[in-house]
Protein backbone atom coordinates (compact mmCIF):
# COMPACT_ATOMS: atom_id res chain seq x y z
CA UNK A 1 0.00 0.00 0.00
CA UNK A 2 2.20 2.65 1.44
CA UNK A 3 6.07 2.85 0.65
CA UNK A 4 8.74 2.70 3.61
CA UNK A 5 9.72 6.32 2.70
CA UNK A 6 5.88 7.68 2.77
CA UNK A 7 5.27 6.26 6.04
CA UNK A 8 8.63 8.12 7.38
CA UNK A 9 7.56 10.93 6.12
CA UNK A 10 3.98 11.35 7.51
CA UNK A 11 6.12 10.05 10.79
CA UNK A 12 8.02 13.53 10.78
CA UNK A 13 5.13 15.50 10.04
CA UNK A 14 3.34 14.71 12.66
CA UNK A 15 6.46 14.78 14.88
CA UNK A 16 6.51 18.71 13.24
CA UNK A 17 2.19 19.31 14.22
CA UNK A 18 2.84 18.18 17.26
CA UNK A 19 4.74 20.92 18.57
CA UNK A 20 3.42 23.47 15.25
CA UNK A 21 5.86 26.59 16.14
CA UNK A 22 8.93 24.83 17.62
CA UNK A 23 11.91 24.50 14.98
CA UNK A 24 12.90 20.84 15.09
CA UNK A 25 16.26 19.53 14.18
CA UNK A 26 16.85 16.55 11.97
CA UNK A 27 18.68 14.97 14.78
CA UNK A 28 15.67 15.41 17.28
CA UNK A 29 13.18 13.85 14.50
CA UNK A 30 15.61 11.14 13.63
CA UNK A 31 15.82 10.51 17.38
CA UNK A 32 11.80 10.01 18.14
CA UNK A 33 11.28 8.16 14.94
CA UNK A 34 14.42 5.75 15.44
CA UNK A 35 15.60 7.01 12.03
CA UNK A 36 19.12 7.38 10.72
CA UNK A 37 19.81 11.00 10.40
CA UNK A 38 20.86 11.34 7.03
CA UNK A 39 17.93 9.36 5.27
CA UNK A 40 15.30 11.69 7.33
CA UNK A 41 17.33 15.05 6.36
CA UNK A 42 16.62 13.50 2.84
CA UNK A 43 13.00 13.46 3.34
CA UNK A 44 12.80 16.68 4.11
CA UNK A 45 15.00 17.82 1.99
CA UNK A 46 11.95 16.60 -0.83
CA UNK A 47 9.53 17.82 1.80
CA UNK A 48 10.50 21.74 2.14
CA UNK A 49 11.10 21.78 -1.52
CA UNK A 50 7.41 20.61 -2.06
CA UNK A 51 6.93 23.46 0.22
CA UNK A 52 4.97 21.08 3.17
CA UNK A 53 7.89 22.85 5.85
CA UNK A 54 10.06 25.64 6.16
CA UNK A 55 13.93 25.53 7.25
CA UNK A 56 16.31 27.25 8.96
CA UNK A 57 19.38 27.23 9.83
CA UNK A 58 22.08 28.09 13.06
CA UNK A 59 21.88 26.44 16.29
CA UNK A 60 17.82 27.14 17.04
CA UNK A 61 17.13 26.10 13.46
CA UNK A 62 15.35 22.81 12.02
CA UNK A 63 12.22 22.38 10.34
CA UNK A 64 8.40 23.34 10.91
CA UNK A 65 5.40 22.93 9.03
CA UNK A 66 4.51 26.07 6.78
CA UNK A 67 0.78 25.67 6.58
CA UNK A 68 -1.64 24.08 9.51
CA UNK A 69 -2.13 20.69 9.50
CA UNK A 70 -5.69 20.55 8.26
CA UNK A 71 -4.06 22.33 4.90
CA UNK A 72 -1.96 19.21 3.97
CA UNK A 73 -3.35 16.28 2.30
CA UNK A 74 -1.66 12.94 3.23
CA UNK A 75 -1.52 12.94 -0.71
CA UNK A 76 0.61 15.78 -1.39
CA UNK A 77 3.32 14.37 1.51
CA UNK A 78 3.02 11.35 -0.32
CA UNK A 79 3.58 12.97 -3.68
CA UNK A 80 6.16 14.86 -2.52
CA UNK A 81 8.48 12.11 -1.45
CA UNK A 82 7.26 8.87 -3.57
CA UNK A 83 6.48 8.58 -6.95
CA UNK A 84 2.97 7.63 -6.04
CA UNK A 85 0.96 5.59 -3.52
CA UNK A 86 0.33 2.14 -4.49
CA UNK A 87 -1.92 -1.13 -4.52
CA UNK A 88 -0.05 -4.21 -4.43
CA UNK A 89 -1.18 -6.96 -6.43
CA UNK A 90 -3.49 -9.56 -4.09
CA UNK A 91 -5.25 -11.00 -6.73
CA UNK A 92 -3.22 -13.51 -8.55
CA UNK A 93 -4.88 -15.81 -10.79
CA UNK A 94 -5.03 -19.49 -9.43
CA UNK A 95 -4.18 -21.26 -12.45
CA UNK A 96 -3.01 -20.18 -16.49
CA UNK A 97 -6.19 -20.47 -18.77
CA UNK A 98 -6.46 -23.02 -22.00
CA UNK A 99 -7.18 -20.63 -24.10
CA UNK A 100 -4.58 -17.52 -24.78
CA UNK A 101 -7.75 -15.08 -25.34
CA UNK A 102 -9.43 -15.56 -22.09
CA UNK A 103 -6.07 -14.93 -20.80
CA UNK A 104 -5.39 -11.90 -22.27
CA UNK A 105 -9.15 -10.54 -21.16
CA UNK A 106 -8.53 -11.53 -17.57
CA UNK A 107 -5.02 -9.77 -17.90
CA UNK A 108 -6.76 -6.69 -19.19
CA UNK A 109 -9.74 -6.96 -16.06
CA UNK A 110 -7.58 -7.30 -13.44
CA UNK A 111 -5.26 -4.86 -14.61
CA UNK A 112 -8.16 -2.27 -15.00
CA UNK A 113 -8.93 -3.38 -11.43
CA UNK A 114 -5.75 -2.21 -10.41
CA UNK A 115 -6.52 1.35 -11.94
CA UNK A 116 -9.39 1.73 -10.17
CA UNK A 117 -7.78 0.49 -6.44
CA UNK A 118 -4.82 3.19 -7.38
CA UNK A 119 -7.26 6.15 -8.33
CA UNK A 120 -9.27 5.12 -5.21
CA UNK A 121 -6.31 5.12 -2.63
CA UNK A 122 -5.25 8.45 -4.44
CA UNK A 123 -9.01 10.05 -4.11
CA UNK A 124 -9.03 8.96 -0.52
CA UNK A 125 -5.06 9.90 0.16
CA UNK A 126 -6.36 13.41 -0.96
CA UNK A 127 -9.51 13.63 1.45
CA UNK A 128 -6.93 12.88 4.65
CA UNK A 129 -5.55 15.44 5.95
CA UNK A 130 -2.72 15.59 8.78
CA UNK A 131 -4.69 16.91 11.38
CA UNK A 132 -7.20 13.80 11.35
CA UNK A 133 -4.19 11.51 11.64
CA UNK A 134 -3.07 13.93 15.05
CA UNK A 135 -6.56 13.28 16.22
CA UNK A 136 -5.88 9.96 15.65
CA UNK A 137 -2.70 10.25 17.41
CA UNK A 138 -3.90 11.61 20.23
CA UNK A 139 -6.69 9.44 20.47
CA UNK A 140 -4.61 6.77 19.97
CA UNK A 141 -1.95 8.13 23.10
CA UNK A 142 -5.08 9.01 25.52
CA UNK A 143 -6.71 5.30 25.07
CA UNK A 144 -3.08 4.14 26.29
CA UNK A 145 -2.61 6.17 29.08
CA UNK A 146 -2.47 5.60 33.04
CA UNK A 147 -5.91 7.05 33.28
CA UNK A 148 -7.66 5.29 31.17
CA UNK A 149 -8.10 7.55 28.06
CA UNK A 150 -9.87 10.49 29.26
CA UNK A 151 -8.76 13.91 27.62
CA UNK A 152 -8.57 16.47 30.17
CA UNK A 153 -6.98 19.51 29.27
Amino acid sequence: MLRRRGLQAIKALLELALAPTVWHSVNDLARAQELPAPMLEQLMLRLRRAELVEARRGRHGGYRLVRPPAAIPLAEILQAVEAAPTTTTALEPEAEADDPREEAAADRVTAALERRLQRALVRELAHISLEDLLYDLHSARALLSEDGGLLLG
